[in-house]
């Protein structure tokens, strides 16, 4: 390095280097931080979209059908609404969910909130692991089935997801300011 008063070259010793490789890793870390938080968050939002979407298709509404009929939790819903009703159902439940999310930076509380509600929305997915006949039958426990064992597995990240993007959202809410009123009394007001 050069001095600018001087025409004196100083070698970086451990000291210097290493506080310059300090900032330097530390800089990097906020950058990282700060795009994946915005990729975890509408990651989760565009995956909630999309998935909601195809929920209003034939398709769709097919290939959850065993998952839902098995479910002791989802079951009489399925029997109650039908195979397409209860589809177009959480479609509409998904795409509210992901906007909500997507609202973070306009309604952190809406944003926490629908962050919240994928939880359980996550946790009833992964439940379906239990219910749904889909083990391996040649391996057993714990060989997951292409589904809807692996079709399910990613969930678990989802859920994640949920979970550090309503954390996020909540600490973003603004405190309440607190006003504080002067109380003057009449005698100190003649003083």
């Amino acid at each position: 390095m050069k001095l600018s008063h001087t025409n004196e070259f100083v070698f970086p010793t451990e000291s210097n280097s290493g506080q310059a490789t300090a900032r330097a890793v530390a800089a990097l870390a906020q950058v990282l931080n700060r795009l994946g938080i915005g990729i975890l968050r509408y990651g989760l939002v565009i995956v909630l979209l999309w998935i909601g979407g195809m929920k209003f298709t034939v398709y769709e509404a097919a290939g959850i059908a065993p998952l839902e009929s098995h479910s002791p939790l989802m079951n009489w819903a399925y029997y109650l609404l039908g195979q397409r009703g209860l589809s177009d159902l959480l479609g509409v439940v998904e795409i509210a969910l992901g906007l909500g999310i997507a609202l973070r930076y306009v309604a952190p509380v809406v944003s926490g909130v629908a962050s919240l509600l994928s939880v359980g929305m996550f946790l009833t997915t992964l439940s379906f692991l239990f219910t749904t006949p889909g083990w391996e039958p040649s391996l057993g426990f714990p060989a997951l089935s292409a589904l809807p064992g692996q079709f399910l597995l990613k969930d678990i990240v989802l859920l994640g997801a949920a979970v550090f993007t309503a954390g996020e959202a909540f600490a973003a809410v603004p405190a309440p300011e607190t006003r504080v009123e002067h109380a003057v009394s009449a005698t100190s007001a003649e003083r």
